[in-house]
C-alpha cells in the first residue's frame, strides 16, 4: 500500500513532467545507471575500505533480498539511525531497492527525537549502530516497541547480542527471496527527511522518486560534476544538502567517488583530502572558520580544492573571501532546505556576487515570493519572508493537516521562516529567520523543544530559549530560566536535559536566572528583550 502523502495538483504535476522534471525514474536507477556504466570504479572510500559500484550494488540488493525474507515489504518504514559510514548508503539503496521508506535521523539525535519518529512513523524495521549509546545494548529498544508496536526487525551496524548484526544480512547468500526487491512507483514517496524544525521535534518530509531525483540531476549538473569528481562527506550524511545538494548521491549520479569522513575536524579532513585527492567538498559556515584556522596554524600548505561548498547558515563575506585564498578554489555559496528548494551560487560567476548572495533557484519553475507581514510581495531589496513552490518543494508534512494549514498558503506556496531580501537579478540574500529557530553552526534547535523538557523539571517555573550571537557559531543558544529554587544551577538543567535524551548539540550554551519573564503586550514571553539583554551582556 502506498504511503500516503499530499500530492502536487495535477495541473503542476503534468507540467513538471511535460518540461522533464519528472522521468518516472525510482532514485534506484542512480545505482543501476553507475554500475552500469562504471561497474570497476569506486563509489566509497570509508575509512581504509573501497567500494566498488558493483560492490555497492550487490550488498544493497542482499540486504534487500534479507529484509524480504524477514517480512519486511513494500510500503513498510523504517528508522535508520546511523554514523558517517559506507553502510548508510548500503542501507539506503537497499531499501530504496525495495520500495520502504526511511527517515535517516542524524547520528547526533538521541532519545526524545528518536521515539518522536517512531511515533509518527511506526516504523515495521530498525536499522541502528552499536557506536550510539541507545544501542549499546538493548533496553532502549525494548522500550520502543512500546511506542512502535508494528517494530519486528531490528538490525545493529557494530557487535550486539539483542538484535541482529547488520553485516551479516548481506554477507549471506541473497537466493531465498520470495520475489525480487522492487522499488515503489517514481510518483510516490521514497524517504523521508527531517524538518529544520521551529515548532518542537522535527516533522517528517516526505520526498518522492521524481521530486529528488530532479533535485540531484539538477544539483549536479550546476556543480560541474563528473566521474573525476571525488567528494568528502564531512557533514552528517543523512543531512539533505550533503545528500543531494549534489552531495553523494549527485557524485553517484556521475559515477565519481564519495570519501567518508566520521566527523568535520580540520586534521582528519585535511588528511582525507590530501590522501585521497579530494577536489569538492560541502561544510557548514562554523566548520568552514575553523578549517581557516587550522590552514593558519598547520605549517603544511592548506589541501587543496577545486570546489568549496558552504551552506546551512549565511556566510560572512570576510570568511567567503578567505576561503578563496586560503585554499585556492572556487566558493559555491548554497542556501536550502529539506523541503525542497536549493540555491546557488554559480561556479563562474562575478566573484563579488558569490560573496555576497546565497545564490538564486536552480530551477526555472521555482516560484518565489518574498513577503511582508500582511502577506503582500515586498520590492527587490527589501526584507520579507521567503514563500517557494516548484518541481522538488514539497507539498506538505507527513501527517500534519493542522501544521501543514500554517506552513502553506492556499497557493501551495511554502512559508520558510526565512526572513530574505532579493537582488533585482533574481539572487537570494539571506537576513535571518522568522521561526523560533536557533541556527547554531548549521544545526537547528527548535526553541520550543527545549522549553518544554525545561520546564519538566520540578524548580523550573519559565523557561525561554533563545539565540545570541557568536562569531565561530554564528548563533549559540541561550536559556533564561525563572526558578522555584535559588540553589538550582546550569549542571543540573543540563543533566536532566541529557537524563530526557536530548541531543547534545541541543543543550543550552549558557542560562541566565532572572526573577520573572518579560512578556509583551499579548501576554506572550518578550523574546526581544531578552535577546537585548544577553547582547549587553556580552558586549560588557
Amino acid at each position: 500500500m502506498p504511503i500516503e502523502f499530499t500530492p502536487w495538483p495535477d495541473a503542476f504535476a503534468r507540467r513538471y513532467r511535460d518540461k522533464g522534471y519528472w522521468r518516472g525514474e525510482p532514485l534506484t536507477e542512480i545505482l543501476q545507471r553507475a554500475c552500469h556504466r562504471h561497474p570497476g570504479a569506486v563509489a566509497l572510500i570509508c575509512g581504509e575500505r573501497h567500494l566498488t559500484y558493483a560492490e555497492l550494488d550487490v550488498k544493497s540488493l542482499r540486504l534487500a533480498s534479507s529484509l524480504m525474507r524477514r517480512g519486511i515489504e513494500q510500503g513498510d518504514t523504517a528508522l535508520v539511525q546511523l554514523p558517517n559510514v559506507a553502510e548508510f548508503y548500503i542501507v539506503f539503496f537497499a531499501l530504496l531497492k525495495m520500495g520502504v521508506a526511511p527517515v535517516n535521523a542524524l547520528f547526533s539525535h538521541d532519545k526524545l527525537e528518536m521515539t518522536a519518529y517512531a511515533q509518527q512513523l511506526q516504523p515495521k524495521l530498525l536499522i541502528a549502530s552499536a557506536e550510539h549509546r541507545l544501542f549499546a545494548d538493548g533496553v532502549y529498544v525494548a522500550g520502543l516497541r512500546s511506542f512502535a508496536p508494528t517494530l519486528s526487525v531490528v538490525a545493529i551496524h557494530g557487535r550486539t547480542e539483542y538484535a541482529e548484526n547488520l553485516e551479516s544480512l548481506w554477507e549471506c547468500d541473497s537466493d531465498g527471496a520470495a520475489d525480487e526487491p522492487r522499488p515503489s512507483a517514481a510518483d510516490q514517496v521514497a524517504f523521508f527527511q527531517l524538518s529544520g524544525g521551529s515548532t518542537g521535534v522535527p516533522k517528517l518530509i516526505p520526498r518522492t522518486h521524481d521530486d529528488y531525483y530532479y533535485s540531484v540531476r539538477r544539483s549536479a549538473e550546476i556543480c560541474g560534476l563528473t566521474a573525476e569528481s571525488r567528494y568528502l562527506c564531512a557533514l552528517p550524511a543523512p543531512h539533505n544538502y550533503p545528500l543531494s545538494s549534489p552531495g553523494a548521491l549527485g557524485v553517484f549520479h556521475v559515477g565519481g567517488t564519495v570519501v567518508m569522513a566520521r566527523n568535520p575536524s580540520a586534521d582528519l579532513c585535511f588528511d582525507h583530502i590530501r590522501r585521497h585527492k579530494v577536489n569538492v567538498t560541502a561544510i557548514v559556515p562554523t566548520i568552514a572558520s575553523l578549517w581557516l584556522d587550522a590552514a593558519a596554524n598547520d605549517s603544511r600548505e592548506a589541501p587543496t580544492l577545486t570546489v568549496m561548498q558552504v551552506g546551512g547558515a549565511r556566510l560572512s563575506e570576510t570568511v567567503a573571501r578567505r576561503i578563496v585564498a586560503t585554499f585556492g578554489c572556487r566558493l559555491q555559496q548554497v542556501f536550502g532546505m529539506a523541503e525542497g528548494l536549493v540555491n546557488y551560487t554559480g561556479l563562474d560567476e562575478d566573484p563579488e556576487r558569490i560573496f555576497s548572495t546565497q545564490g538564486r533557484p536552480m530551477s526555472p519553475d521555482d516560484e518565489l515570493k518574498v513577503v511582508d507581514a500582511d502577506g503582500e510581495e515586498v520590492a527587490a531589496g527589501e526584507v520579507g519572508e521567503l514563500l517557494t513552490r516548484g518541481p522538488y518543494t514539497v507539498r506538505g508534512y507527513y501527517r500534519c493537516p493542522e501544521y501543514n494549514a500554517r506552513a502553506f498558503d492556499d497557493d501551495g506556496f511554502y512559508r520558510t521562516g526565512d526572513l530574505v531580501e532579493m537582488t533585482a537579478e533574481g539572487y537570494v540574500r539571506v537576513v535571518g529567520r522568522k521561526k523560533d529557530q536557533i541556527n547554531r553552526g548549521g544545526e537547528k534547535i527548535a526553541a520550543e523543544e527545549i522549553e518544554n523538557v525545561l520546564l519538566q523539571h520540578g524548580a523550573v517555573v519559565h523557561a525561554a530559549l533563545i539565540s545570541m550571537p557568536d562569531s565561530l557559531m554564528g548563533e549559540k543558544s541561550c536559556a533564561y530560566i525563572v526558578t522555584s529554587d535559588a540553589a538550582l544551577r546550569p549542571i543540573a538543567l543540563r543533566k536532566h536535559l541529557r537524563n530526557q535524551g536530548v541531543a547534545e548539540f541541543k543543550l543550552p550554551d549558557r542560562f541566565e536566572f532572572i526573577d520573572q519573564m518579560p512578556l509583551t503586550a499579548f501576554g506572550k514571553v518578550d523574546k526581544q528583550t531578552l535577546r537585548d539583554d544577553i547582547q549587553a551582556k556580552l558586549n560588557v
